[in-house]
Formats: structure tokens, sequence, C-alpha cells
């Protein structure tokens, strides 16, 4: 092995980075491509308009060239509080053509929370969906940035919100030069975007992502979702999260055709899916639930196979294999908001088809093995940084490492030395790496519960609660107790018609089918808190246990 005192080698030798052999990776280009290639080719479908690429490259120019005026550049952060629309798709290329990272920020989060973001970004632009005027207002009373606000009105779905002195997004635009000559990053390690953790336990960290990542996601996205040349897209994934997984890029990338979806609602998904024939879509398993559970009137027939990503918590078995019955093909994929969403997917072998149902739902709840785009996945014990066996049963921490990892949390060293301690990133997710080298969440490190001694996966003990067919939802967290330390203790949310179902009934199903000390020694039935990605929001359920 060369030392690294030791002289060039005759391939270090008058063989530099130019201009004419390096430029910094980055998503943008791929808009740029699909517009030269398919300009007449639909970019974008909301409700009764159409974008081709030719509309939408020059309209993210437009809005760069526009931003640009507002003498915004390299660095400036340019908030977004947009619904699943164009003007959202257009902030995702648009604003990073003006060398500005994009913060796009959740729909749900109330005025103190954005007042967080915005000043800890020190947003210079808010672009505002008339929808969110109100809670913006309040937002921009706390804050102590005063960013310029853009208000968009969305022409299919009119809104009432009104916003004192914001300039009209649609007038703004139109002011850009649609030929706009944009601005590539001086570096591939420049911030594309800036998105927020949920701040569950304290004000939220700041996530950043550079092109570099974005536009490797890009590719990844591709292998990992299966994805053909031109694929339709469903929006019921928010955009605001992970950027939506880095979809808005992705769908660039093979000129597919967007179809916004501003409410996530069956009859909605189902028209879209029948009306312009979907090919692939993302979402938690509260979105599978809306498609199983939703009415007859609701539904619409439709003929293509599609391909729906799923991440968050493991669906249940019996999800997915109704999903597979409905018509949908399933690519399990699991990642953090650190990780630019997915970095890992379940790759399907097909001879796992020829495995008994029960083996075969087993085989689809695993987390899998790393994107195309990571450089390594590993489950570590965090206490010495070596790998646990690879027996299915030892936990550890699952741990990642390469591009697709942030650059860090924003204004917090800290926080991302702890994060990034050891040359790993740290997900603070435990699981177990089996022996074929697919990894398995068994839980949140600060949702495991040790009762006795005894580690329970509150994961396992809810995959069993699913598979009972009154539940919908179910959520199990820990349960202070004198004599254990802590039980579990399951909440559950139950489908219409099983009201007679009761608490001893789902107890005795957890006892018929686990371990008697890994069931819930209580269950309470009710509406489960979920956020707006539908993802269970159990720091609350335990706050409500804690009380009980």
């Amino acid at each position: 092995m060369r030392s690294k005192t030791a002289p060039a080698s005759i391939y270090d030798l008058n063989l530099d980075r130019v201009p004419a052999n390096f430029q910094p990776l980055t998503p943008l280009t791929f808009l740029r491509r699909a517009a030269l290639a398919w300009p007449d080719v639909t970019a974008i479908i909301h409700g009764s308009r159409r974008f081709s690429y030719a509309q939408f490259y020059a309209r993210s120019r437009q809005l760069a060239s526009a931003l640009s005026g507002l003498d915004l550049g390299r660095g400036d952060t340019v908030s977004a509080l947009l619904s699943n629309t164009p003007a959202m798709l257009e902030a995702h290329h648009g604003v990073p053509m003006a060398g500005c990272v994009l913060n796009a920020l959740n729909t749900r989060l109330d005025a103190p929370a954005v007042a967080f973001m915005l000043d800890h970004s020190e947003a210079k632009v808010l672009i505002v969906d008339r929808e969110f005027a109100p809670c913006a207002a309040a937002a921009l009373r706390l804050a102590q940035v005063k960013p310029q606000v853009i208000l968009y009105d969305d022409s299919e779905f009119p809104q009432s919100g009104v916003l004192d002195g914001s300039l009209d997004y649609e007038s703004f635009v139109a002011g850009g030069d649609p030929d706009f000559d944009w601005l590539m990053p001086a570096d591939e390690w420049d911030a594309i975007s800036l998105n927020y953790t949920s701040g569950t336990t304290g004000n939220p960290k700041g996530v950043v992502c550079h092109h570099r990542g974005a536009a490797l996601m890009g590719y990844g996205n591709t292998l990992a979702c299966r994805i053909s040349e031109r694929p339709v897209y469903l929006w019921t994934l928010p955009m605001f999260h992970c950027n939506g997984w880095c979809f808005p890029w992705t769908l660039a990338l093979l000129a597919g055709t967007h179809v916004c979806l501003r409410w996530t609602r069956p009859a909605d998904m189902y028209a879209a899916i029948a009306e312009h024939k979907v090919t692939h879509l993302c979402g938690a398993p509260t979105v599978m639930s809306m498609l199983l559970n939703a009415t007859a009137t609701e539904k619409r027939a439709f003929r293509q196979r599609i391909n729906f990503i799923h991440a968050a918590a493991p669906p249940p078995e019996a999800m997915l294999l109704a999903m597979l019955q409905a018509g949908f093909d399933l690519t399990h994929v699991y990642g953090l908001t650190e990780t630019y969403g997915p970095a890992t997917v379940n790759e399907w072998r097909p001879e796992w088809n020829a495995l008994p149902e029960k083996d075969r739902g087993a085989k689809r709840i695993r987390q899998g093995v790393p994107y195309s785009a990571l450089e390594a996945l590993a489950v570590l014990d965090p206490a010495t940084m070596q790998p646990v066996p690879a027996d299915g049963q030892s936990l550890g921490e699952v741990m990642f490492r390469g591009n697709i990892v942030m650059k860090g949390y924003l204004k917090n060293p800290p926080a991302t030395q702890d994060a990034m301690e050891g040359g790993w990133f740290h997900s603070g997710d435990l699981g177990v790496m089996h022996p074929d080298g697919y990894i398995q969440l068994k839980d949140r490190s600060k949702d495991i519960i040790i009762s006795g001694g005894e580690n329970i996966s509150s994961i396992e003990v809810e995959n069993t609660l699913y598979r009972h067919p009154a539940v919908l939802f179910a959520a199990v967290v820990a349960k202070p107790d004198e004599k254990w330390g802590e039980t579990p203790c399951a909440f559950v949310e139950k489908k219409s018609g099983f009201e007679s179902v009761s608490e001893t009934d789902l107890i005795q199903f957890c006892r018929d089918n686990l371990a008697h000390f890994n069931c819930p020694r209580r269950l309470i039935f009710g509406d489960l808190p979920k956020t707006t990605t539908g993802k269970i929001q159990k720091f609350r359920l335990r706050e409500q246990a804690r009380g009980l």
C-alpha cells in the first residue's frame, strides 16, 4: 500500500480537475435535461391544470430570477409553507437555482414552531399558501426575522387567507426571466435544503442536506423503487417531509409526471389513480389504511399495478397482504430526515414468493439492505462501535455512512458531533442484522420497554395486535410499574363494526400469541395522535401512560 507521503503516481500528473471534466453533482440538471429531451411531456397535473416540462423548467427559472432580483443568493434561506402543489415543485428547483436553500415547513405546525424555524434559519423569504396564512401571520408576529412574504393562491382550490404586505406568487414568478442563467452550486457540498426534525422533546434540529446527496438520491430512488421511464407519481407523501424523499428531483431525472394532491383523501387518491394511470406513490401505513378501508363509493377500479413505496413503522403483515391483493406492489424502505429520506430498501428476492404466507410476511417487514447511494449500513453496539452478531437476535443501533447522510445540524455543533460519533451516523433506532445481511428494526432506543430486566420490543407487540381483525391502529409504550419497573401499555384505534371487542379480548389475544411477559397489562381504546406523515406520536402516549 502506498503511504500518504509517497510520490504521486503517473495517474496524478497533469490530469487535473477542470470545468470540462468535473462539475459538482446537483439534481437541478435533471430538470434542464427533461425540458430539453421531453419538452412537451406533461410534468405536472394539478386539478384541471397541466404543465409541460418546458413550462416547468421556464417557471422554475423565472422563480430563481425573481428571487435573485430580491438580492438573494448563495446560502440565503427561502422557507415555504405550501401543500403538494405546483408551487412547491417549482420551489424545489427554482430556490436552489438562485443559490438559495429551501426550507420546506410542515403545514401542520403551530405558529410558535414556525416562528422558531424562521428565526433559526434566518429566513429571507417565506412563500405561503393562502390556506396557511393565519398560522403564518401569527408566526411572523412572534418571529424576530422579517422575511419577504409571497402568497400563493391555488387557482384550482381557492383559499381565503390573506397576509398584509405580501407579494402575489404568480405575479412574482411572471416578473422573472424564463431564460435566466441559473446558478450551478459552486461546490456539490453546498446546502440545497434545510429540514427540521419533529422536535418532540424540545426545539427541533435543522437538518442540512447538500446538492451531492440530493442528486445521488435521484439515482438511488430510481433503482430502489424500480421506476421505469416516465412514471406517473401521485403525491400522497407531503413534500415538506424530507423534501418528499427527494422525489421532486427524482421525477425530473425520468421526465415523469407529478400528480399533485392537495389533500390525502381516499376518494381523491382513487380518482387520480384511475384517471391518470398512476404507477407510483409513497406513504406511511396510514395511507395504506385509507386505501384499504375506503368505502365502495370512494373506490375506483384500475387495471395497472401500482408500486406503493412505504416507510415509517413496519406495516402489519395482514395489511401488506391486503395491499398486494388490492393491486399494489410494495417496496419497503427506511430512513430518516438525516438520510434524505429512504436509505435502505427491502430488496425482494423472487424465491421468497414460494414461501408460506407467514414466512413471506416476516420477510416483508424487514428494512433490508443499503440504498445504492449509501456506502455502508451496520448494526453496531454503540458502546464499543463493533458489529453485533448477524443472528437476527442480537440488538444494536442502526448506523449509516455515506453521501446521503446530512451535512449536520444547523448551528448545533454538539448535536452534529454526537450524531456522527465514531465515523457513523447514529440513527437512534434499535435493530438486528439477519444472517443474509438484511436489517430489521426492533424499536427506537427510547421506545424499548425494559420489564423486570427483559427487553420488550414495542414493534413486536404492535405487530401481534395488528393481526386481530378489530385493530385499525396500535401503539405500545412503557407504563411505569412498581414491581417490574415498566410494563407494556397498548393504545388501540378500532375498526368500525368491532365495538364489542374489549380490552380483555385483545390482551388475551396477545397472550395467545406472545410470551406472557411481552403482553400489555393495560389497553386503552381511542383515536391515536399522529403526525402529518402518519406516524403515531408515541411521546404523547407515553405521557398518557404515565398518568394512568
